[in-house]
């Protein structure tokens, strides 16, 4: 049985298809906005309308859009309503948007509708691999300096936590590739005892049929080659909604994209650094010697 559609993809899908409509209509968005066709509407809510982050309010007014894109057929219609109607309810994290970054709902939206993710970080265990004391640790530790509090601590861990049963749920489970750099996977956060009981988790989900996990050492045995700076995601949808590129920032925004250029350069970087890792099938004995060395 396939998943249901989410309320954030089907905002995506709702403005995918409107932009597309709308093209096909040979208006741009100045031109919609001067025909008056949709009270209130203004250009920069029609463009975040078309792009999934903002909904159509009414159905009068995605009547009145598809009127003025010249769609009449009844069944059309229908099928744009309905998507408007599931993408008002509420997706499970919105009781935690207060304590998430900016562009955070937006990601975790879609993410929680791919079908499959390329996932790199470069200085920490990737969220969606992450043991639940080893993303506490890590909030605990930047408490200090970010000034959080319990509550926001526990929040965004219960959120990474629910964003982590992606991997194993039953239904259309996500098909995750994730390559982890050597540094990342040693650097201490919080005891020995945290970091082994990590190695052991990604250990374990290395043998999940649907994740696929590869370490990229810092002496590569093949050639050495691209390493990105910035922790990465490409997101790969259902159906024809387009591929999206996650990324972070020093001021802990999220931003996503879906414009082919950024997401061909990302899908470029990702397999340029699946090129110099370990295969998957290294990966379980190279955390066995992280955890060894640990012990000495």
């Amino acid at each position: 049985m396939a998943q249901k559609p989410r309320p954030t993809v089907r905002r995506i899908e709702l403005g995918y298809e409107l932009r597309a409509l709308r093209e096909r209509a040979g208006m741009t968005l100045e031109e919609v906005i001067e025909s008056k066709a949709v009270t209130g509407l203004y250009f920069a809510k029609l463009q975040r309308v078309e792009t999934g982050l903002q909904d159509l309010v009414t159905a009068g007014a995605l009547r009145a859009l598809l009127e003025l894109y010249g769609v009449t057929d009844d069944h059309d219609v229908d099928q744009l309503l309905e998507i408007q109607r599931q993408s008002a309810s509420q997706d499970w994290w919105t009781p935690y948007r207060s304590a998430m970054p900016s562009g955070m709902p937006r990601f975790i939206g879609i993410e929680s509708a791919a079908r499959e993710t390329w996932a790199f970080h470069p200085a920490l265990v990737l969220g969606l691999l992450q043991t639940e004391k080893y993303m506490r640790t890590l909030y605990e530790l930047s408490q200090p300096i970010e000034e959080t509090t319990s509550e926001f601590i526990q929040r965004n861990v219960e959120v990474r936590l629910r964003r982590k049963e992606a991997l194993v749920r039953s239904e259309d489970p996500l098909i995750l590739r994730a390559v982890l750099w050597e540094p990342a996977l040693r650097y201490l956060i919080g005891s020995p005892e945290v970091m082994r009981e990590q190695y052991e988790e990604i250990a374990t989900l290395t043998t999940l049929p649907n994740v696929t996990i590869q370490v990229l050492p810092i002496f590569p045995p093949k050639i050495r080659g691209y390493l990105p700076v910035h922790d990465f995601s490409v997101l790969h949808l259902n159906g024809a909604l387009p591929t999206s590129v996650q990324v972070d920032n020093a001021w802990s925004a999220t931003s996503v994209t879906d414009k082919p250029r950024e997401v061909g350069r990302f899908t470029r970087k990702f397999n340029a650094i699946t090129a110099s890792a370990l295969a998957p099938e290294d990966t379980p004995s190279f955390l066995e010697s992280l955890s060894r060395e640990l012990k000495q």
